[in-house]
């Protein structure tokens, strides 16, 4: 299948800390990708580098067949670029329908009843259309990270980064995300999702990579990536010989 992105020989360092070390692999239109690995690998650091937070110090990123090295955060969010956070950051003083306007008028470029329109079809799809006139500061923890899910929706993108979005939820807040992503992932939107809630990941994701030290250590089928002694030994802290 055709690659949407791809990340070759990518390297950022902050002094002595590298979050980011000869990181390459290539992510086919439509598939949905996995990433482990353990807190401070450069997980995160690695979205950062993806949608432009983060300049690169060297090595090249592909997306949808255009060189988007040096471009700029928004460039790429227009070409098709969204993204979550780990942490959910609406703007609390406006309705969960307005946070869902700013992305569909300023990413996707919608303008009036289209993007309301649009809007709207997200919000049933995220489950967040009864909660649309609410204040985005009032939503409970799971709200917020459909709200989350729902903003980057909203601004059409070809590749979607979620950042630990199942963190913090009950296992049946779980359930219900879990099956909001498969939806999407159905829809053609190609995923790359970091998650630590590691039951989650196997029940939507194709493949897996695992993260240690701003590299790429592992890769491949879901199961058989988690039943590594590599990856048991980096990633969960079982002695590859126990």
């Amino acid at each position: 299948m055709t690659a949407i992105l791809k990340l070759d020989g990518l390297c950022k360092a902050f002094g002595a800390v590298k979050v980011a070390e000869d990181l390459s692999y290539e992510v086919a239109q439509g598939e949905a990708l996995g990433v482990i690995g353990p807190n401070g690998a450069g997980k995160t650091s690695m979205f950062n580098l993806i949608a432009g937070t983060l300049g690169a110090s060297r090595g090249a990123i592909t997306f949808d067949g255009q060189d988007v090295t040096r471009a700029s955060a928004a460039r790429r969010s227009h070409a098709g670029i969204a993204r979550s956070f780990q942490v959910p950051q609406p703007f609390t003083h406006m309705t969960v329908f307005e946070n869902a306007m700013v992305a569909a008028t300023q990413a996707a470029g919608l303008r009036e009843h289209a993007a309301e329109r649009f809007c709207i079809e997200v919000l049933e799809q995220t489950g967040l259309l009864e909660k649309a006139n609410s204040p985005a500061g009032a939503l409970t923890l799971l709200e917020r990270k459909r709200l989350e899910l729902t903003r980057a929706l909203c601004a059409r993108p070809k590749l979607l980064l979620l950042d630990e979005i199942a963190g913090g939820l009950t296992d049946a807040e779980c359930v219900s995300l879990i099956q909001t992503i498969k939806d999407i992932h159905a829809s053609g939107v190609t995923i790359i999702w970091i998650e630590h809630v590691v039951h989650a990941l196997l029940e939507v994701v194709d493949r897996l990579i695992v993260i240690d030290f701003g590299r790429k250590i592992a890769g491949g089928e879901p199961h058989a990536i988690m039943e590594s002694a590599q990856v048991k030994e980096i990633y969960l802290g079982i002695e590859a010989d126990a």
